[in-house]
């Protein structure tokens, strides 16, 4: 599966592991799994959405940025996701997520 894993660490400051003190998943739990999957198809802003809804319907998920000019798909969420569950609700919005390289 092409994806990447990140496990947030605490650093002791309101500031995101980046440095920033403005982080895109503001709001989401401690100890949140953040996971970048590339999907193949998307090209629009239409598409991002069709992949926001179908990905954010998942049992765990508390958020979804898809960008469909680079094909990636940002996803937060409480735990791990099934691999077969995030490809079924790509394919449901009518894209593919890409096999690893």
């Amino acid at each position: 599966m092409a994806a990447e894993t990140e496990t947030p660490q605490s650093t002791g400051s309101c500031c995101s592991s980046t440095g920033s003190c403005h982080d895109d998943a503001a709001g989401t739990q401690a100890g949140a799994v953040t996971t970048v999957y590339q999907v193949t198809g998307m090209t629009c802003g239409h598409c991002e959405g069709a992949v926001t809804a179908e990905l954010s319907a998942l049992p765990g998920v508390e958020s979804v940025k898809a960008v469909a000019s680079t094909g990636e798909v940002t996803v937060v969420s409480a735990a791990p996701l099934a691999e077969q569950d995030v490809r079924a609700a790509v394919d449901e919005a009518g894209y593919a997520l890409a096999d690893p390289a």
